[in-house]
């Protein structure tokens, strides 16, 4: 048995959580920075490091005691070393590297696409499932990742091998551009989930992107045809507002919701006209057809047993039904985390922690964040 403090600051959200054997959350806290970052429409880096270091203290401070734990009473400290924005990630590294210096406990270092996927696992051992069929293909969507893994265990933890990737924007992050350019608040990802059941998702025609070029920053060799795209998409609808006239309206939404303190989709939907619930509606459809469809042939094509699908938007309920309803069609089962456990959050790093941990795979003093870390 052991207890694990995770720490989370990859990006706006401060977290600490105490997981037990990777599989018991006795703790989960999450410092939100949302109406920090919402009137520019998205992250500002300086902004979130910045939070991060008024807020990592306190958060861990509860986090412990709301697990009935204290700084002493724990086994290990795993922290998030990356990919992320460097300065928040700094916050949590450095902080993490005080404590376990100060305590000396053990300090295991934890990527956050595999947090993603073992916040998926986590729940399963909660229910009491644990006979998982290998091998698993992991899509882990989210507002700054889209990546598929085929993910396999062995005696010394998991191992990953990444088979697709997006080439431009996560699709996260094509939600909240698009959220941005319609006025609808930030951030896009639930706002746009709640408005697009109000739509006619065949009102505009998007096509799946087809992806033709090489990516020049990726070796050949790992280059398939599993990669996404979600700037056409985006690109397209800023065009259909343009050959729609509908900027007009989009300056008075945006207006209207700057004089409501804390603005909620319903205040947003009473403020959308049809025809822009139609765009919002066939956009979300597209990505979702696009992400589905290239998973499943992924899945088919390495003939993988089970899928997970994690990540911030795996808590799109669109996402979440097509997934289910395909994935059956294939005999394939699916998993998704809680909402909680969707969006970032330290419970899924201390989790990821415990394999590392088992095999005394510590952190040395020297290591630092790495905005870039690729999940092997």
């Amino acid at each position: 048995m052991a207890d694990i403090l995770g720490i989370e600051t990859s990006c706006d959200e401060t977290a600490a959580a105490v997981v037990r054997s990777g599989e018991r959350v006795l703790s989960n806290v999450v410092s939100s920075q949302i109406a920090l970052h919402q009137p520019y429409g998205g992250v500002v880096p300086e902004l979130a490091s910045r939070e991060h270091l008024r807020a990592i203290v306190p958060v861990v401070r509860q986090a412990l005691k709301e697990a009935g734990q204290t700084y002493e009473s724990i086994n290990a400290i795993a922290v998030t070393q990356g990919p992320g924005l460097a300065g928040a990630l700094l916050v949590g590294i450095s902080y993490a590297k005080a404590l376990a210096f100060a305590l000396q406990k053990p300090l295991i270092t934890v990527n956050h696409l595999e947090g993603h996927i073992h916040a998926v696992l986590l729940e399963e051992r909660q229910k009491g499932n644990v006979q998982i069929d290998f091998p698993v293909l992991a899509l882990v969507v989210s507002g700054g990742h889209t990546h598929l893994f085929l993910a396999g265990q062995q005696e010394s933890g998991w191992r990953y091998q990444n088979i697709g990737r997006t080439r431009d924007d996560a699709a996260g992050e094509a939600y909240d551009k698009v959220a941005k350019l319609l006025g609808l608040g930030y951030p896009g990802g639930p706002v746009i989930d709640v408005l697009a059941r109000h739509g006619d998702p065949e009102a505009v025609h998007f096509g799946l992107a087809q992806i033709k070029h090489r990516n020049r920053g990726v070796p050949v060799e790992l280059q398939t045809a599993h990669d996404f795209s979600f700037s056409g998409i985006k690109t397209a609808v800023l065009r259909y507002v343009e050959l729609n006239d509908m900027r007009e309206s989009i300056a008075a939404r945006r207006k209207a919701l700057a004089e409501i303190a804390k603005p909620k989709p319903e205040d947003v939907l009473a403020l959308t006209d049809k025809k822009t619930l139609g765009l919002i509606a066939s956009f979300q459809r597209a990505v979702v057809d696009d992400l589905v469809a290239k998973t499943l042939d992924a899945a088919r094509e390495r003939e993988v047993r089970a899928l997970f699908v994690t990540g911030g938007v795996a808590a799109n309920s669109e996402l979440r039904e097509r997934f289910e309803l395909e994935a059956a069609k294939e005999g394939l089962p699916v998993y998704f985390p809680s909402r909680n456990l969707s969006t970032d959050n330290a419970a899924m790093i201390a989790a990821a922690a415990h394999p590392k941990f088992a095999a005394r795979e510590f952190a040395t003093p020297e290591f630092s964040a790495e905005a870039s870390l690729v999940l092997r």
